[in-house]
């Protein structure tokens, strides 16, 4: 049976690809203009927030993976993500396929930020968090009319290949041309990171997971409290340029977002830049024992790899 990725070629569609070769020789990869990660991937094509497309996407798959990323923009998640979230969830219950949905942690409280828990308190404090807070309500209800759906929710996250993030952006961008890196918010708070290959194996494995189906998965994490700061120096070793950070108060977002709409997008996320942000994913490793997490050390390092991709955005 196939496993389909929609959204294939991101930041997690292209590393879960690799990892589903452990278990599954048949891979979809769905999207506008999708790209071969393995040699015998299937390619399809589709305009995503088509319920036909969808629907033509997920027929005849056992797992469906939804990694999709639409566009940063608060009017064109209200606009796309709950009319395609309804398309997925009626078009797996058609035919009958396992749905593993890749979510972020934008619908927890700002209170719960510095320790995220599969438990933490919903309220969303956002309007993007309020989004992604209806889709998860809509999965739950698929969940208790008895649907095979999980959530495997991941923090920020860092890595080789097509990452868009405020870390790439602003920091590692930045040091890679030699220039100082930049954070907007608080650079002494503890901010922890999700390596993306270690995201795209933990997806794979979960998918692969009869037992793990009707929950909710932080993904494997590792722990180690660095700042913003740790980080920035981190980049700047590996990529054997001088460490210099500049620090920009929150209300710049806000003035840069009347000359670059991107920066008017994250200002409102932005609280979770001013204090700690831990995500504890214990529940996972306690699970799966074996799963190695990827050190800060060795991530970051795997970024100067010339055979990697180089670090770019969507």
């Amino acid at each position: 049976m196939i496993h389909t990725i929609l959204g294939s070629g991101g930041a997690i569609g292209t590393p879960l690809a690799q990892a589903l070769t452990g278990y599954t020789k048949h891979i979809r990869l769905v999207a506008r203009n999708p790209q071969k990660v393995n040699p015998d991937d299937e390619l399809m094509s589709a305009d995503l927030t088509d319920p036909a497309a969808v629907d033509r996407a997920i027929e005849g798959s056992e797992v469906v993976y939804v990694v999709i990323g639409f566009q940063y923009s608060t009017k064109v998640w209200k606009r796309t993500w709950p009319p395609f979230m309804k398309s997925v969830l009626v078009s797996c219950r058609k035919h009958n396929a396992r749905l593993v949905f890749f979510d972020n942690v934008y619908l927890y409280a700002k209170e719960a930020i510095p320790h995220m828990t599969e438990q933490s308190v919903i309220n969303p404090p956002s309007r993007k968090g309020k989004i992604r807070a209806l889709i998860v309500s809509m999965i739950n209800e698929a969940i208790e009319q008895g649907q095979p759906i999980l959530i495997a929710r991941a923090p920020d996250f860092y890595g080789p290949g097509k990452v868009s993030s405020t870390l790439t952006e602003t920091v590692v961008k930045n040091l890679q041309k030699g220039k100082k890196a930049i954070w907007i918010g608080n650079a002494d708070a503890v901010h922890q990171f999700i390596f993306t290959p270690d995201a795209g194996r933990a997806v794979a494995l979960l998918g692969n997971t009869p037992e793990a189906f009707g929950q909710v998965w932080h993904l494997p994490t590792h722990n180690a409290p660095l700042t913003i700061r740790h980080w920035a120096s981190l980049f700047a070793r590996a990529f054997q340029t001088p460490y210099r950070l500049t620090v920009i108060p929150p209300f710049m977002l806000r003035v840069l977002g009347l000359f670059i709409p991107i920066m008017a997008e994250l200002a409102e996320m932005n609280y979770q830049n001013e204090q700690d942000y831990r995500f504890d994913s214990s529940k996972f490793i306690k699970a799966f024992p074996e799963f190695v997490i990827t050190s800060p050390e060795k991530g970051v390092a795997s970024m100067t790899d010339k055979d990697s991709d180089s670090v770019k955005t969507f």
